[in-house]
């Protein structure tokens, strides 16, 4: 059996040197709701463990200047839950969040990573990607910023550059009229991998839609920001051909496969079937905020 080190750095650019130079595995912990299973199951490893959680901005929720949130890569979806202001801008990010395994869970996990873990079927990554969030990453070659639509490289993948670390995501400000919205479709009623996520978040002016986006999880090798959905309802009040197009593109948009959870055919009716359900709580949370 291999010796396991362990690190709890005090700062980024420490826990990024260690991290960067060691041979052989080495992992992020983050919660450890994925690292400690996969490492009993014997699935990794790892020589090196990097407890990122006494770095004071991995755990920070800070109100950028422009009135947006920046979220620190190990913030638990159970001290997010707690702030008093992000889930009034951002209630579907939360919800997707706090689907992430039990309540104890959520006590540790963080939508971080939940990104970085990879899964195609991520509950956090659609409402992220339909939020239009950020993830900024640190490495050797210092920080970059890149899309959550452009993290996942596939399933159990990413496009971190070796030696980089997710730091933080950060959503844009609300414009008034303006919400969004997550839902799953699940086999069980609780605690379940996703068939089907759908994140939808909507701009309305006058019950007019002037901006969407939509991201649709568990249905392809990545999670997708589904264009041709968002373009369906934009310039619509939302009525009923408006969103039966875009659940028809959501539908489109899916490449999925057969498993015990699903078939093709199941999971590419319920993406078209969970928009038109998400929009719609979406749209009336959007129309509160006016």
């Amino acid at each position: 059996m291999t010796d396991i080190r362990y690190l709890a750095p005090q700062t980024l650019d420490e826990a990024v040197g260690a991290f960067a130079a060691a041979t052989g595995a080495a992992r992020i912990l983050a919660g450890g709701t994925d690292l400690l299973v996969q490492m009993r199951s014997g699935m990794v490893r790892p020589g090196l463990i990097v407890d990122i959680k006494k770095i004071p901005e991995m755990m920070a929720i800070e109100e950028t200047a422009d009135g947006g949130f920046k979220v620190g890569a190990a913030v638990s979806g159970a001290v997010l839950a707690e702030h008093p202001k992000f889930g009034k801008a951002w209630p579907g990010v939360l919800e997707a969040i706090n689907l992430i395994g039990s309540t104890q869970v959520q006590g540790r996990a963080s939508a971080g990573g939940n990104l970085c873990n990879g899964s195609p079927a991520g509950d956090s990554v659609p409402a992220m990607v339909a939020a239009g969030a950020v993830v900024t990453v640190q490495g050797p070659g210092g920080r970059r910023d890149i899309k959550v639509e452009d993290f996942p490289a596939g399933p159990g993948k990413t496009n971190l550059k070796p030696g980089e670390i997710l730091v933080s995501f950060t959503l844009p400000p609300r414009p008034k009229g303006s919400s969004d919205a997550y839902l799953r479709m699940i086999p069980r009623t609780e605690m379940d991998i996703a068939v089907v996520g759908v994140g939808v978040n909507l701009t309305l002016e006058n019950g007019v839609c002037t901006a969407a986006r939509v991201g649709l999880g568990a249905v392809a090798p990545t999670v997708l920001l589904v264009a041709d959905a968002a373009k369906a309802l934009v310039g619509s009040k939302l009525d009923d051909a408006a969103i039966a197009a875009a659940a028809a593109a959501c539908s489109a948009a899916c490449k999925p496969i057969d498993d015990k959870r699903g078939t093709i055919a199941y999971r590419t009716k319920v993406a078209g079937v969970l928009l038109k359900r998400t929009a719609a709580i979406a749209a009336e949370r959007a129309a509160r905020n006016a």
